[in-house]
């Protein structure tokens, strides 16, 4: 602004004009602070006294003239002048001592008092700019030590003057700064620090130029904070025993510095085993000495001034040592008849190589013991516990650097693992609000623990187990509905079983699996409904654009009905390339269910081009893992399959599908209906010294697992797998028994017949020669008339059904009546009757069913021929019941039935004579009617007189039943003596052999 006014007043000046006597040029006059400088004015006449005159000089910005000389009287100073300003060389003013303040305007005067006028005083008068040139100097610095709390802003000021005025410049460290970067600024001298950090302490200069000179100051900024680490510490390794030392070193201000050193966020002198081998040095290092195994850890240096937060850094220390084995428990139970692991706790640097096993004091061989492992962490795995587990066991770990040496003894206990004694069943329904138990028990040795979880979502409050651990859900909830899992759970295994839990009489619930598939101006909306609550559900799709238009802010949500029973839903109608909101509502009589996640889509334009069709969007489900550790243990009763099920299930698990191979072979399926709830399967019936492969998959759902690890196993040495060509179970079960038991059948039917047919064969040869030695006996007999005894009593000669067999007439006798069963068996039912009405009857008895006993005299299942009776073998013959013309020559004048068996008897069944004389009654009978005529001899030495030789005797004329009684008796006592003396004329072979008479069923 000053300078200004003056070039203001310079410029009028310059426009003015002044007389002879004024000078219209500025004389500029330059001069150094502290010197002196000459202003001229030559108003004064040149030569000669000058008349009388008042000599001023003016300085513009005062009120008074700063001197003013009048004659020979003292002159009139300015104060701030006074001693610095003396006239010289007429009127001309010498200022000494310059100042910077002296620089400025000044004008010289010179009043003429006997020649004034007042047009003169215009003219009268010369202006001189003195112009003070000094070296900079700083009027505001920042002081030389500032202490400043990290993190918080700083202003650093440096105002200097000078002629000409200086510029003032920043250095940190001595680097320029310039107009500052990052967190510094630099603006007319003045330095801004938004936030001060621990980089911002230094020495900062502040220096003010000029072409007079230059002059500085400098100040030194301080961060008040927590230390900073300069030299953190680093992973290191060390063999066990070894000293060892981890750096540390900081930087703060203040600089009064402690060190902590922590393990595993422990003070390192808290921990006993430390406490005598760990020393903290000056320099912030931690020296530890012998290190051991248990010395590994993170190690955390912690340097502190008592400021805000103290840093940390860590750093990983390894000691190297032989593997080792720690805690063994000394004792580890067995889940019997499941799969157990007995574990070698250890410990190694470098990592694990191997674990040897001993039991009993000596060493394990795994391919001893069918279905045993060892895992990769040296755990003994046992596919199956039983009684071979049974013993001590120990454990030696090595490692690169070698061992420790062995684990302590433990001994393998067998327990039992939980078994459910009672199950929930796989569904209940209840209504809600009212009150459901579902039991669940479990046993074991040691007796397990029981609980219950819901599956997916937890329910708290509402779910309560009794103590017979039941699950008790009271009140029940809508939210109760879904899947429950009881697990039974001991120190060997633990098991668990399911079921699902039925709500009835709430809304319907919430659906799932939504998807939306983008169409030409529509989508279409799927879903999977949730439980109806117990009442028919409906569904409606609701939807709305994302965006907004602006003259309708709010939209309204519209809702389609979807019909009855469909899962889906095609929108129309929706604006191209627009996103909309869709959500599925489900209703039934009580209410509304939850809506659904909210899924956006854009329909799709109408489209000038054919395009690829697109793929429905669908949900990506979470994988189904296929099951885990499949092991394969022979048995003597088979190959015994025993794994775990999946980690990952998406749902429910409905099952397994078992394949198996031989050798090299492709994979066949051997069952496809293994329960999702087994863990082990029996393989039986295998091929000896084959080597089989198998795998499991999984199925839940929808979904099929990838295979399972593939189980080996050798029938190799076995004797008990019987020689098959074909894996078991390539055919159902039922199937397959049905198969082979038609096989085995129709064996056993090949069998009987070619037996039977040898059989028949052999006995028709043996009835062929027997033919043939009884031919030549039979041509001597002489046909005789028959007896009036044996015709019936109540039957007509006419009636062809009433005459017996072999009954025939003497020579000449009329034609003989044809022959039947029946009469057979009318004839001797009347003719034993009468001959014996007191002997006691003979029983049929059933060998296999017990059925009850029937009268030997029962007719009999062969037809008897004319030659012998069917109660009697024909003597010789020892096999089954049968006569007729096969046994026997065919006699032309005696008439036979047909020879075909009776089968309505399904049984065998033996004849138990309880009275020997039916049989030799019926034997006798039997030779008095088919054995050749004795000869005369005989009959003189049995003495028996007949009117006709080997006729019976008459008794037709014996009135009485008593008499004709007695004479048949005679008559069966002359028979029987006529037997004894045929059997004694018989070969041999021919002899009868006393035997049990037994019919049998062929």
């Amino acid at each position: 602004m000053v300078w200004c006014l003056n070039l203001a007043i310079l410029s009028l000046i310059i426009s003015q004009g002044v007389d002879g006597r004024g000078n219209s040029e500025v004389v500029p006059v330059v001069g150094r602070a502290g010197e002196s400088a000459v202003l001229g004015c030559d108003l004064l006449p040149p030569a000669g006294r000058p008349p009388l005159h008042v000599i001023e000089w003016l300085r513009f910005g005062f009120l008074l003239p700063i001197f003013i000389q009048f004659g020979l009287y003292s002159p009139r100073v300015d104060p701030d002048y006074v001693g610095r300003v003396r006239l010289q060389k007429g009127a001309s003013l010498q200022i000494e001592g310059l100042r910077v303040e002296d620089q400025g305007w000044y004008e010289c005067r010179v009043l003429f008092l006997d020649k004034h006028s007042p047009e003169d005083d215009s003219a009268n008068g010369s202006w001189v700019f003195l112009t003070v040139n000094s070296p900079p100097q700083f009027l505001e610095t920042p002081p030389q030590v500032l202490e400043v709390q990290e993190l918080e802003p700083l202003t650093l000021r440096c105002v200097a003057r000078g002629s000409p005025q200086p510029h003032v410049t920043w250095k940190l460290q001595g680097q320029d700064l310039g107009q500052g970067h990052g967190q510094i600024q630099v603006q007319n001298g003045t330095l801004w620090i938004r936030r001060v950090e621990r980089g911002s302490s230094g020495i900062y200069t502040c220096q003010a130029s000029s072409t007079e000179g230059s002059t500085t100051h400098t100040t030194q900024l301080l961060v008040l904070g927590p230390p900073v680490i300069v030299v953190p510490p680093n992973n290191s390794t060390v063999n066990a025993s070894q000293d060892i030392s981890l750096a540390c070193q900081a930087e703060a201000y203040p600089a009064n510095l402690t060190y902590s050193w922590f393990k595993d966020s422990i003070n390192v002198f808290h921990i006993s085993r430390l406490q005598s081998r760990v020393r903290i040095l000056v320099d912030g290092s931690l020296w530890l000495q012998a290190a051991q195994p248990d010395d590994a850890g993170f190690y955390t240096c912690v340097p502190s001034n008592g400021l805000l937060h103290p840093p940390s850094a860590s750093a990983y220390l390894a000691v190297l040592y032989p593997a080792q084995a720690t805690a063994m428990p000394p004792e580890t139970p067995l889940p019997i008849g499941m799969r157990g692991v007995i574990h070698c706790p250890v410990r190694a640097n470098p990592p694990l190589l191997f674990v040897s096993w001993t039991k009993d004091g000596q060493a394990l061989q795994l391919d001893k013991f069918p279905g045993w492992s060892q895992g990769p962490e040296g755990s003994l795995i046992i596919a199956l516990g039983n009684e071979d587990v049974l013993g001590e066991y120990s454990c030696t770990p090595y490692n690169s650097l070698g061992t420790a040496g062995p684990s302590p003894v433990t001994r393998v206990l067998l327990k039992a693992p939980p078994a459910f004694l009672e199950r929930p069943k796989e569904e209940y329904f209840q209504e809600v609000g009212r009150e459901l138990l579902i039991p669940c028990s479990a046993q074991g040795d040691p007796p397990p623990i029981v609980s219950w979880a819901k599956v997916g979502q937890g329910l708290k409050g509402q779910a309560q187990v009794d103590s017979n651990s039941s699950l008790i859900l009271r009140p029940l909830t809508k939210e109760a509905h879904g899947r429950w899992e009881c697990i039974a759970s001991n120190a060997v295994a633990q098991v668990a079983t399911s079921t699902y839990v039925y709500v009835l009489g709430t809304s319907p619930h919430v659906v799932t699996n939504v998807s939306v598939v983008p169409l030409p101006k529509g989508a279409n909306v799927s879903w999977e409904p949730g439980f109806d609550g117990g009442y028919l559900q409906r569904f409606s799709v609701w939807y709305t654009p994302l965006a907004k238009h602006p003259d309708r802010v709010h939209h309204d949500w519209v809702s389609l009905a979807v019909p009855v029973g469909a899962a889906h839903l095609l929108v129309p109608g929706l604006q191209p390339y627009c996103q909309y909101q869709f959500s599925v509502l489900a209703q039934n009589k009580l209410g509304s269910g939850p809506f659904s996640e909210i899924i956006l889509s854009a329909p799709e334009g109408l489209s000038t081009t054919p395009a690829a069709p697109r793929l429905p969007v669908t949900e990506m489900a979470p994988p189904l893992s296929p099951p885990r550790g499949l092991v394969a243990v022979r048995t003597p009763r088979g190959v015994l399959l025993h794994w775990d099920p999946p980690e990952l299930v998406p749902q429910r698990l409905d099952g397994y599908i078992l394949e198996g191979r031989q050798g090299t072979q492709g994979w066949e399926v051997l069952d496809r209906a293994v329960a999702g709830t087994e863990m082990q399967l029996l393989v039986p019936g295998l091929i000896k010294d084959v080597l089989y492969e198998f795998r499991l998959v999984a199925l839940a759902g929808a979904y099929v697992s990838n295979p399972s690890n593939v189980a080996n196993i050798s029938t190799s040495g076995l004797e008990v797998y019987p020689s098959r060509t074909q894996l078991p179970g390539l055919l159902p079960q039922p199937v397959l028994a049905g198969v082979l038991g038609g096989l085995c059948f129709l064996g056993v039917a090949v069998l009987v017949s070619i037996l039977a047919a040898c059989f028949t064969s052999q006995r028709r040869a043996v009835r062929h020669r027997h033919r043939k030695h009884l031919h030549q006996d039979y041509t001597d007999i002489q046909p005789c008339q028959t007896s009036p005894l044996l015709q019936p009593v109540d039957s007509s000669l006419g009636s062809p059904r009433a005459v017996l067999p072999g009954a025939v007439v003497c020579t000449g006798a009329a034609t003989e009546p044809a022959y039947t069963a029946l009469a057979d068996w009318t004839l001797r039912e009347r003719l034993l009757s009468s001959l014996v009405p007191a002997a006691p009857r003979g029983s049929l008895t059933s060998q296999s069913s017990g059925r009850g006993s029937a009268s030997f005299f029962r007719p009999p299942s062969t037809a008897p021929s004319a030659g012998g009776s069917y109660l009697s073998p024909t003597p010789g013959d020892t096999s089954s019941w049968a006569s007729g013309p096969e046994r026997w020559p065919r006699r032309e004048h005696v008439v036979t039935v047909s020879k075909r068996r009776n089968t309505s008897v399904d049984e065998n069944y033996e004849w138990d004579s309880e009275f020997t004389g039916d049989m030799e009654l019926l034997e006798t009978l039997y030779l008095g009617l088919a054995s050749p005529r004795p000869r005369l001899e005989a009959e003189s030495e049995l003495g028996a007189k007949t009117p006709e030789v080997g006729c019976l005797l008459n008794t037709a004329h014996i009135p009485g039943p008593e008499a004709r009684c007695a004479a048949l008796r005679e008559e069966f006592l002359a028979f029987r003596r006529r037997r004894d003396a045929a059997r004694a004329r018989l070969p041999a072979y021919w002899q009868p052999v006393l035997h049990s008479e037994q019919a049998t069923l062929l």
